[in-house]
C-alpha cells in the first residue's frame, strides 16, 4: 500500500511522478505509454490494458490489505444492520402495512445461506409484530436515531474505499459522517425500492395473467433490473466516497459491474457450500448465524473494495482526465490515481528475468 493510504505522505493534489514515462537505454527519450493510455472512457481500453488493470487491481488490493479492511467492513456492517432494519420497518410502517415486509424480506434473502437468513428474518419478524398504530410519525427520533447509528457502517465503509483508491480521509468529522448518513439514508430508500420490486412484481404478474414461458421471462427480467439497480448504486458509491475529486460516473461504473458480478457469484458459491460441505453448527453451536452472516458481510465488502480497487487502476491507465469539472493536466487533479499513469511493465519483466533465472539455476 501506498503511503498516501495511511496519510504518510503528501495529499492527492502534489503532481505525482509520471511513472509510465520512461527512457531508452540509447537516452534517444522515447516514452513508453500504456495500453489505452489516450482512452477518454473504458471501452476505449483494449483488452491487453484490461490484463494489466486486473493484475494491478490484484496487487494493490493485497498491498492494500484488503481482506483485512474487509473484515473490519463487515463487522462495523453486523453492528449497523439491525438499527438499519429498525429504521427500515419504521418506514415502511409509514405507508404501508409492515407485517408484508416479512413475506418481501424471505424473498429478497433468498440467496443467502439459511443461517444468515433466519437471523435477518426472526429480527423483521419481531420488528413487524409491533402495533400498527406504534409505528406513525411519533417515530420520527427512533427513525433518526436509527439511522444514526446504522451510519457507522457506512463511516466505515466511506473510509475503505477511500484507502482503496489511494487517498488521504482528510474530511472532517462533520463532513464525514454527514456524507456517511446521507449514504444510509440513500440506502435505506434503495432496499425499500427493492423490496417494493420484489413483493409488487409477482402480484402484477398475476393481475394480468401473465403465465407460461412469459411469467418466466419476467421473473428473469425482474432479477436483472434488481442487478442493475444494484450496479447504480455501487456506481454512485463509489463515485461520492473516496476524498477526492470525484471521478466521472463511467469511470466509477466498471468497477460496479465486477463488483456486482463477484460478489452474485461469490454468495451463490458460498450459499452452496454452507448447505451442502458446511458444518458451523457443529463448530459454533447457537452462534453458527452469527458467524454465517458475518463471513457473508465480509464476502459482500471485499467484492465492493475489489471493484474499486479495479475503478481506480482503470483511472491510473489512461492519461485522459478522468475527474469531473473540465479537463486538467496529470498532477493537477486532485486525485491520486487520476494524476499517476501506471509503471513500465518491460521493466518489471527485465526485472524479474535475472530472479526466474536464479531460480532456475538453483
Amino acid at each position: 500500500m501506498t503511503g498516501k493510504a495511511w496519510g504518510m505522505s503528501e495529499t492527492s493534489s502534489t503532481p505525482s511522478t509520471r511513472r509510465g514515462t520512461r527512457v531508452t537505454a540509447e537516452g534517444s527519450g522515447s516514452t513508453w505509454q500504456a495500453p489505452g493510455s489516450h482512452a477518454d472512457k473504458p471501452t476505449e481500453i483494449p483488452s491487453r490494458g484490461w490484463k494489466e488493470v486486473a493484475v494491478r487491481g490484484w496487487r494493490e488490493a493485497k498491498a492494500d490489505q484488503v481482506p483485512l479492511l474487509a473484515a473490519g467492513v463487515a463487522f462495523f456492517g453486523f453492528l449497523a444492520v439491525f438499527p438499519g432494519l429498525v429504521a427500515i420497518v419504521l418506514i415502511w410502517g409509514l405507508v404501508a402495512d409492515p407485517a408484508q415486509m416479512a413475506a418481501q424480506t424471505s424473498a429478497l434473502t433468498q440467496s443467502l445461506p439459511s443461517d444468515a437468513r433466519s437471523i435477518l428474518a426472526t429480527q423483521v419478524q419481531g420488528l413487524t409484530a409491533t402495533p400498527r398504530a406504534a409505528l406513525g410519525w411519533g417515530t420520527l427520533v427512533t427513525v433518526v436515531l436509527a439511522l444514526w447509528s446504522a451510519s457507522g457502517g457506512m463511516n466505515q465503509l466511506v473510509t475503505a474505499i477511500t484507502v482503496a483508491y489511494d487517498e488521504n480521509v482528510k474530511r472532517g468529522f462533520v463532513k464525514k459522517r454527514g456524507l456517511a448518513l446521507a449514504l444510509t439514508v440513500g440506502a435505506v430508500i434503495f432496499l425499500a425500492v427493492v423490496m417494493a420490486l420484489v413483493g409488487v412484481a409477482p402480484v402484477v404478474f398475476s393481475a394480468v395473467g401473465l403465465g407460461g414461458p412469459l411469467r418466466w421471462v419476467a421473473e428473469v427480467l425482474r432479477w436483472v433490473l434488481v442487478a442493475a439497480l444494484v450496479m447504480v448504486v455501487l456506481s454512485v458509491l463509489y463515485r461520492v466516497a473516496p476524498d477526492r475529486r470525484a471521478p466521472k460516473f463511467r469511470w466509477a461504473s466498471i468497477g460496479a459491474v465486477v463488483a456486482t458480478l463477484l460478489w452474485l457469484v461469490a454468495s451463490a458459491g458460498f450459499s452452496l457450500y454452507v448447505s451442502w460441505f458446511g458444518h458451523y453448527a457443529k463448530t459454533y453451536g447457537a452462534l453458527a448465524g452469527v458467524v454465517v452472516f458475518m463471513l457473508w458481510l465480509w464476502i459482500t465488502s471485499y467484492a465492493v473494495l475489489l471493484g474499486a480497487e479495479i475503478n481506480a487502476e482503470s483511472e491510473e491507465q489512461t492519461d485522459a482526465d478522468t475527474t469531473r469539472g473540465p479537463d486538467k493536466p496529470l498532477g493537477e487533479r486532485g486525485a491520486v490515481k487520476a494524476d499517476d499513469v501506471p509503471p513500465d511493465e518491460r521493466d518489471a519483466e527485465r526485472t524479474d528475468a535475472p530472479s526466474r533465472r536464479q531460480s532456475a539455476g538453483d
